[in-house]
């Protein structure tokens, strides 16, 4: 066998393994298995004022709905400003439902309120996205 009739596979099988590891760096931020870590990762650009970040992690319908990052991040901070700005995160039950995962998460805003929202997953290959987020109602408490 001639030198280069031994280089052609090998040069193939180079290629392929470059081309694997250059998809593999190339794979976007949000490819974490937990739902957990996709509302932490999306909570962590909020914090950066990344707004086109924490829209990469939202799921398409909430995309095409709010059609730019601009439009996401103001409605985040008009309308969720505990998770554009919280001061503790701690996530409580999941239940599943379906292909889907309904989070519940407890944030405490920068004024020491507490608020608990319903984070649902929908899954995205590999990963999650945030399919929608419910502020839910705070029980009446009373002596």
């Amino acid at each position: 066998m001639d030198r280069e009739t031994f280089r052609r596979p090998l040069r193939g099988w180079l290629r392929a393994l470059a081309t694997a590891l250059a998809l593999a760096l190339a794979a976007p931020a949000a490819a974490q298995s937990d739902p957990r870590e996709v509302i932490g990762a999306q909570i962590d650009r909020f914090l950066a004022d990344d707004f086109a970040g924490a829209f990469a992690y939202a799921a398409p319908g909430i995309q095409r709905l709010f059609g730019t990052p601009e439009n996401f991040g103001r409605m985040v901070r008009q309308g969720y400003p505990m998770v554009w700005r919280p001061a503790e995160v701690t996530y409580g039950a999941a239940e599943e439902r379906g292909a889907r995962v309904m989070q519940r998460v407890t944030i405490t805003d920068e004024a020491g309120r507490v608020h608990t929202l319903l984070y649902e997953m929908v899954p995205d290959g590999e990963s999650w996205r945030i399919g929608g987020v419910r502020i839910l109602a705070a029980p009446d408490v009373g002596v």
